[in-house]
């Protein structure tokens, strides 16, 4: 009877023990639910802001810009190569400065355009560097008679390494 009694009671506390040990573990299970779910959508929020980010200030995603030169007669397919051709070639320079980067290179290599980005009908994002020292510019674009293309630096800037 003693050995029955006693089993009974050591059940009963294993039960008792258990039950608030699993409910214990389903809380921090709700818990890591609930933060993975916020996370997944802070994820997805950061993601569709960079997405959004990418075509921000960018001459393919601005319809005004596009318009702007289509009613100049060029086709949008063919003018954005040309640009951007033009401006690499001028990294093509047989004197000792750049002829659009303000800066003069300090490591003995030649200053080169590396990147360009169109923004608007009107103003191009540009980098450069020698290798060493690196920078940005804004630069303008005008054109006259289809083919008098110029360009015209507005701000820049030069990094140091």
């Amino acid at each position: 009877m003693y050995l029955f009694i006693f089993t009974l009671l050591l059940v009963i506390f294993q039960y008792v023990n258990s039950k608030s040990i699993i409910e214990g573990y389903d809380k921090k299970l709700t818990n890591y639910k609930e933060t993975n779910t916020q996370l997944k959508d802070s994820i997805r929020l950061l993601q569709d802001n960079a997405i959004a980010n990418l075509y921000t200030f960018k001459f393919d995603t601005n319809d005004d810009a596009m318009t702007y030169w289509e009613d100049q007669g060029y086709r949008i397919s063919e003018f954005i190569p040309f640009i951007k051709d033009e401006l690499m070639n001028l990294n093509v320079y047989d004197t000792e400065d750049h002829p659009l980067v303000p800066y003069a290179s300090m490591s003995g290599k030649k200053m080169v355009i590396d990147q360009i980005r169109m923004l608007n009908h009107k103003w191009i994002i540009a980098s450069f560097t020698d290798g060493t020292y690196w920078g940005e510019m804004l630069l303008e674009y005008t054109i006259k008679d289809r083919k008098d293309l110029k360009f015209r630096v507005v701000e820049s800037i030069l990094y140091r390494p």
